[in-house]
């Protein structure tokens, strides 16, 4: 682990319209930049998630080596540590909150490497909405990545993802605490049926019936949906988890004034040497939809994990085989 630092944006311009007085991007470094400044790797955090939720796999032998790289691990916008509907001030803190999307994201993360003396990334990894985030680097700062590693992830929300995503807010907001643009209260109860939820939808049908949850170190079927799902989401606020869900709504990496809704042109301009890796179980960021995206990026290719880990199996803390994938397509990107 390492300690949590904050950049201090200023008043912060949103894609949407609206200028947030002061915010903050909280970021954490591992390993030292080099003196040419040509080792930086970008790592945005994915759903739900802080830098110290993703932080295992960085280390000597792990899947990011801060021996050889320097480790850039920004917080995205509304995720609780960077400024989120949770530490916004008023009049945000009363009323609707504001929304992020992952333009705004991109934003502050370049101001972040300009703070840091980066002009140029070895390479920009991200899974799940972290994965979102490096493909808009790819699409909008194509000089900017020498290389991508895009895991679980798309570079549009698609149809059936955006189902997914409406089925878990509507969960959120029929909460009694929900007052119809924010949570008054905590909502124990639909936060604890959100992640029994989430459960579902992140792992596999085989990762059940094969009861895999054994060897990650549970005893039943309930402590993993207790202690690893619900102990998950009841330590996040409901208003930041909305926040991201809507942030993951709007993904879609041509939704900018250079593409202008152009997702072919967008896809086009992903220039970087770039593996986009679905896992074959995942039940909502589909083999298909990366296939019918992977062909329009100039230099990428196509990698599937076939793993009954489902979605997780691209944030494989306890899951060493798909460890040892993401650690070789890393190794051969920075090759």
């Amino acid at each position: 682990m390492t300690d949590t630092r904050r950049l201090d944006l200023g008043p912060f311009a949103l894609q949407g319209g609206l200028v947030l007085p002061e915010a903050d991007l909280a970021y954490a470094t591992y390993g030292a930049l080099s003196p040419a400044r040509d080792n930086a790797i970008l790592v945005p955090t994915p759903y739900g998630a802080h830098h110290t939720d993703i932080d295992w796999m960085i280390g000597e032998g792990r899947v990011l080596d801060p021996s050889t790289h320097f480790v850039v691990v920004p917080n995205q916008l509304g995720n609780g540590l960077s400024t989120s509907p949770s530490t916004l001030p008023e009049p945000f803190a009363v009323g609707p909150a504001p929304r992020f999307t992952h333009l705004d994201n991109l934003h502050a993360q370049e101001r972040l490497l300009g703070h840091l003396g980066i002009e140029r990334l070895a390479l920009a990894y991200g899974w799940s909405m972290g994965g979102q985030q490096v493909l808009h680097w790819g699409a909008l700062r194509p000089d900017r990545v020498r290389a991508i590693c895009a895991v679980c992830t798309s570079a549009r929300t698609a149809p059936h993802n955006r189902v997914f995503l409406e089925g878990m807010k509507a969960i959120l907001q029929a909460a009694p605490e929900w007052n119809g643009t924010r949570f008054v209260a905590r909502p124990v109860r639909a936060l604890r049926a959100f992640a029994r939820m989430y459960a579902a939808w992140a792992m596999s049908q085989r990762f059940y019936r094969e009861a895999l949850w054994r060897g990650a170190g549970f005893a039943s079927l309930e402590d993993w949906l207790v202690r690893s799902w619900e102990g998950n989401f009841l330590r996040r606020d409901a208003n930041d988890l909305l926040s991201m869900l809507e942030t993951w709504l709007a993904s879609d990496i041509s939704a900018n004034p250079t593409h202008r809704g152009d997702l072919d042109a967008a896809l086009g301009a992903i220039t970087a040497r770039t593996l986009v890796m679905p896992v074959t179980t995942d039940l909502y960021f589909r083999v298909a939809d990366n296939a019918l995206e992977v062909p329009k990026m100039p230099n990428a290719e196509l990698r599937p994990i076939d793993s009954p880990w489902g979605h997780r199996a691209g944030n494989p803390a306890l899951n060493p085989a798909d460890q040892a994938t993401l650690r070789d397509a890393v190794r051969e990107l920075l090759g």
